[in-house]
Protein backbone atom coordinates (compact mmCIF):
# COMPACT_ATOMS: atom_id res chain seq x y z
CA UNK A 1 0.00 0.00 0.00
CA UNK A 2 1.29 3.27 -0.85
CA UNK A 3 -0.57 6.47 0.54
CA UNK A 4 0.07 9.84 -1.25
CA UNK A 5 -0.75 13.38 0.18
CA UNK A 6 -0.87 16.28 -2.02
CA UNK A 7 -0.48 20.08 -1.37
CA UNK A 8 0.54 23.45 -2.63
CA UNK A 9 -2.59 24.28 -4.05
CA UNK A 10 -4.76 27.66 -3.84
CA UNK A 11 -6.21 30.38 -5.70
CA UNK A 12 -3.43 32.31 -8.19
CA UNK A 13 -4.22 34.92 -11.04
CA UNK A 14 -4.16 33.90 -14.53
CA UNK A 15 -0.35 34.03 -15.44
CA UNK A 16 0.71 33.14 -12.35
CA UNK A 17 2.75 30.08 -10.88
CA UNK A 18 2.32 27.37 -8.16
CA UNK A 19 3.75 24.36 -7.24
CA UNK A 20 2.28 21.30 -6.03
CA UNK A 21 4.09 18.47 -4.23
CA UNK A 22 3.30 14.60 -3.23
CA UNK A 23 4.94 13.00 -0.45
CA UNK A 24 4.71 9.22 -0.21
CA UNK A 25 4.73 6.56 1.81
CA UNK A 26 4.33 2.94 2.56
CA UNK A 27 6.52 1.24 0.38
CA UNK A 28 9.77 2.43 -1.85
CA UNK A 29 8.64 5.24 -3.67
CA UNK A 30 11.55 4.56 -6.52
CA UNK A 31 9.40 1.51 -7.46
CA UNK A 32 6.82 3.57 -9.05
CA UNK A 33 6.45 5.89 -11.77
CA UNK A 34 4.45 8.61 -10.78
CA UNK A 35 1.81 11.18 -12.33
CA UNK A 36 -0.16 13.97 -12.12
CA UNK A 37 -3.78 14.29 -13.03
CA UNK A 38 -6.84 16.76 -13.15
CA UNK A 39 -10.92 17.10 -12.56
CA UNK A 40 -11.84 20.02 -13.45
CA UNK A 41 -16.02 20.78 -12.52
CA UNK A 42 -17.81 18.38 -14.79
CA UNK A 43 -15.27 16.69 -16.59
CA UNK A 44 -13.49 13.83 -16.51
CA UNK A 45 -9.63 13.36 -14.96
CA UNK A 46 -7.22 13.67 -17.11
CA UNK A 47 -3.86 13.14 -17.50
CA UNK A 48 -1.12 16.18 -17.14
CA UNK A 49 2.41 14.96 -16.13
CA UNK A 50 4.15 11.69 -15.63
CA UNK A 51 7.65 10.60 -14.39
CA UNK A 52 9.81 7.57 -14.62
CA UNK A 53 11.23 5.73 -11.74
CA UNK A 54 14.02 7.20 -11.70
CA UNK A 55 13.18 10.45 -13.22
CA UNK A 56 14.85 9.98 -16.63
CA UNK A 57 12.01 9.88 -18.42
CA UNK A 58 9.29 12.83 -18.61
CA UNK A 59 5.75 13.21 -20.25
CA UNK A 60 3.62 16.17 -20.30
CA UNK A 61 0.20 16.26 -22.05
CA UNK A 62 0.36 18.38 -25.09
CA UNK A 63 -1.62 21.36 -23.60
CA UNK A 64 1.06 21.72 -20.95
CA UNK A 65 4.21 21.41 -22.32
CA UNK A 66 6.38 24.10 -21.95
CA UNK A 67 4.53 25.22 -19.08
CA UNK A 68 4.35 22.69 -16.12
CA UNK A 69 7.45 20.87 -15.30
CA UNK A 70 7.22 17.63 -13.11
CA UNK A 71 10.09 16.24 -10.70
CA UNK A 72 11.04 13.84 -8.55
CA UNK A 73 13.31 13.17 -4.68
CA UNK A 74 13.56 9.53 -4.45
CA UNK A 75 15.53 10.67 -1.47
CA UNK A 76 12.88 12.81 0.17
CA UNK A 77 9.84 10.31 -1.41
CA UNK A 78 8.30 13.39 -2.93
CA UNK A 79 7.14 14.25 -6.47
CA UNK A 80 6.29 17.58 -7.46
CA UNK A 81 4.28 19.51 -10.53
CA UNK A 82 6.05 23.46 -11.04
CA UNK A 83 2.67 25.12 -12.75
CA UNK A 84 3.43 28.39 -14.70
CA UNK A 85 1.42 30.22 -16.68
CA UNK A 86 -1.70 28.71 -15.50
CA UNK A 87 -4.69 29.72 -17.21
CA UNK A 88 -8.49 30.23 -15.94
CA UNK A 89 -9.49 26.56 -17.80
CA UNK A 90 -6.93 24.75 -15.58
CA UNK A 91 -8.77 25.36 -12.42
CA UNK A 92 -9.24 21.75 -10.84
CA UNK A 93 -8.31 19.34 -8.47
CA UNK A 94 -4.80 17.90 -9.15
CA UNK A 95 -4.29 14.14 -7.87
CA UNK A 96 -1.09 12.26 -7.48
CA UNK A 97 -0.86 9.11 -8.87
CA UNK A 98 1.47 5.71 -8.49
CA UNK A 99 2.13 2.95 -10.83
CA UNK A 100 3.79 0.38 -9.76
CA UNK A 101 4.04 -1.43 -13.39
CA UNK A 102 4.91 -0.55 -16.89
CA UNK A 103 2.79 1.20 -19.09
CA UNK A 104 1.11 4.74 -19.96
CA UNK A 105 -0.05 7.54 -17.84
CA UNK A 106 -3.71 6.99 -17.93
CA UNK A 107 -6.39 6.81 -15.32
CA UNK A 108 -6.96 3.13 -15.12
CA UNK A 109 -3.09 2.20 -15.33
CA UNK A 110 -2.61 4.06 -11.91
CA UNK A 111 -2.63 2.23 -8.78
CA UNK A 112 -3.18 4.70 -6.05
CA UNK A 113 -4.07 8.38 -5.92
CA UNK A 114 -3.91 10.55 -3.24
CA UNK A 115 -7.02 12.69 -2.52
CA UNK A 116 -6.36 15.94 -4.38
CA UNK A 117 -5.35 19.47 -3.92
CA UNK A 118 -7.77 22.58 -5.43
CA UNK A 119 -5.84 24.65 -7.73
CA UNK A 120 -8.54 27.46 -8.79
CA UNK A 121 -7.22 29.60 -11.57
CA UNK A 122 -8.79 33.53 -11.72
CA UNK A 123 -9.63 35.25 -15.24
Amino acid sequence: QVQLVESGGGLVQAGGSLRLSCAASGRTFSNYAMGWFRQAPGKEREFVAGISRGGGYKYYADSVKGRLTISRENAKNTVCLQMNSLKPEETAVYYCAARSTYGDFRVYTMDYWGEGTLVTVSS
